[in-house]
């Protein structure tokens, strides 16, 4: 268990560093890093080299951005094979639908627990 725990660690931490570099020495705003760590999750996904990685890495690779657009693409590719056409439309949100229901429900818990407070 130590040896996947230092795997996750380790992959998920060169993600992270990347991101900080990229923060640090480029001009892109971190909603631009954010969007582009989800395309080469994709793109990488697309050309079959992050499925490799995400079975090394285990969490470190499939929590963070990346691991969304490679989820996304595995989604797309098993609707595509099963339904046509048509699952290049459906496949992204019924592979992420169990991650985006737990946002929500996680916000709307939130929304109940705590107090909004204006900003000043």
């Amino acid at each position: 268990m130590a040896v996947e725990i230092l795997k996750a660690f380790l992959i998920g931490g060169i993600l992270c560093a990347i991101g900080q570099l990229l923060i640090d020495f480029t001009k892109l705003t971190p909603a631009r890093i954010l969007t582009g760590y989800v395309v080469a999750g994709v793109i990488l996904s697309a050309v079959g080299l992050y499925k490799p990685l995400a079975d090394f890495g285990g969490a470190g690779a499939s929590v963070p951005l990346t691991g969304f657009g490679h989820l996304l693409a595995e989604g797309v590719r098993k609707a595509v094979d099963s339904e046509g056409f048509i699952g290049i439309f459906t496949g992204g949100m019924t592979a992420a639908a169990g991650g985006i229901t737990a946002a929500l429900l996680a916000g709307l818990f939130a929304s109940l627990v705590f107090k909004q407070k204006d900003k000043v």
